[in-house]
């Protein structure tokens, strides 16, 4: 349907551009198709607010092959899919960046995290998109990483025209209807085309880039922020009934007042004891137990920073010594060979503590029996199924019910 008045937007040209987009993305057929288009003449090119509308320069796409035309129809609905507005904001009050020309850059980085795998098999990239590789930058990135390695300078001047509206960075433009005006998608339908969105790359993986499969896992499975949780779980375990209460004689009962000649003992609560099983099997990289001694160190301040309280012992299929823990410097994590942290749960018990705490990939027999103190386990986190040389079928054994489990790097955006 193209209007015949001069200048109007050519809406039969926008929407066999946003055809072809769904046609060779399918995938993003339900997103495409939830954009309300905007005529507008102060917007660059095209843009979206948060709202899910999508403001349209009419010289713009008078002038833009359909082919490339339907890139940036898949380009502004990723900023929306990929919640690039709430995250800006985020970004913007953790770093303290203000004003238009930071939310500039982290337009471009939201760009970068977008067009370094948008475009090809049907979709044209233009000339001066803002890629990863333009910008001397690594593909896969996330915004919030691309934001740390670029600032604004001569060299970007050439990508001071983009403006994909608040969609992108979370900043309100003087072109956009705002919360009150038409054709806006609730919150609650916005979240319903992000899951049938992420439900149709899930049902069809093969046929998404590894970002968009990436995104499509994070919308049914959110990451959480797994340190606050180890560290509520540890306090949890540390502060239940029972969890370091110990009869004293050092200060007698007051009821032994009513026992004459008789001196009764008190029921004192002491600080809890913690023991740290690492697991050090050859399945675990060095960079997983390099973040198993710094949660070494957060269950020390969760303690108070009492040190005499922590101990550690490293186990493979077989338990090390167990170490007090001095600084995390000095701790020594032996192994690199098979799993059996039955072992290590065996050692831990001998030195009596009231929790212990176990930092492991999960790739271990567990106990039979309940200890007889409280458990935490941390679980590194696995992108892949688990792998075992000598057995492909292999799986590994869930750990049992009676633990507290936080899988350890699952962290949020």
């Amino acid at each position: 349907m193209t209007s015949d008045s001069p200048g109007a937007l050519d809406l039969g040209k926008l929407f066999a551009a946003r055809l072809h987009a769904a046609r060779v993305r399918p995938y993003l057929a339900t997103a495409l198709f939830a954009l309300r288009p905007v005529e507008s003449r102060e917007v660059p090119t095209m843009g979206v607010d948060r709202y899910w509308r999508c403001y349209v320069s009419p010289a713009f796409v008078d002038r833009t092959p359909v082919e490339e035309l339907a890139a940036v129809w898949v380009h502004e609905v990723a900023h929306l899919l990929r919640d690039h507005h709430g995250r800006g904001d985020r970004v913007a009050r953790e770093r303290g960046l203000s004003g238009p020309a930071e939310r500039l850059r982290i337009n471009i980085a939201a760009d970068c995290e977008i067009n370094d795998d948008v475009y090809g098999d049907g979709l044209r990239c233009p000339e001066d998109a803002a890629t990863p590789h333009r910008l001397g930058l690594l593909p896969d990135w996330l915004m919030e990483d691309y934001l740390r390695h670029f600032r604004l300078g001569p060299w970007v001047e050439r990508l001071a025209w983009l403006d994909c509206g608040s969609g992108a960075d979370g900043l309100e433009r003087p072109w956009e209807l705002g919360p009150d005006g038409a054709h806006g998608l609730s919150e609650q339908e916005r979240d319903a085309v992000r899951f049938r969105v992420a439900e149709g790359i899930k049902g069809a993986p093969g046929d998404a880039p590894q970002g968009w499969r990436r995104w499509a896992e994070e919308v049914f499975h959110p990451p959480q922020p797994w340190r606050q949780l180890l560290g509520s779980a540890l306090r949890s375990a540390a502060s239940a009934p029972g969890v370091g209460d110990d009869y004293s004689y050092g200060r007698p009962s007051r009821r032994s007042a009513g026992l004459p000649k008789v001196v009764l003992p008190s029921l004192r609560h002491t600080p809890p004891r913690v023991c740290v099983v690492v697991d050090t099997s050859g399945s675990v990289s060095d960079a997983e137990l390099g973040s198993a001694l710094l949660e070494v160190t957060a269950i020390c301040r969760t303690l108070g920073g009492r040190r005499d309280l922590v101990s550690v012992l490293s186990c493979d299929a077989a338990a090390q010594t167990v170490q007090p823990l001095c600084r995390t410097e000095g701790i020594d994590l032996v192994g690199g060979g098979g799993t059996d942290l039955r072992t290590g749960f065996a050692r831990a018990l001998r030195t009596r503590p009231d929790v212990v705490v176990v930092l492991t990939d999960g790739q271990t027999p567990w106990p039979e029996a309940r200890p007889a103190c409280r458990t935490v386990v941390g679980l590194f986190a696995r992108t892949g199924s688990a792998y075992d040389e000598n057995d492909a079928a292999y799986s590994p054994d869930t750990p049992p019910a009676w633990a507290r489990v936080v899988t350890i790097g699952s962290a949020s955006r």
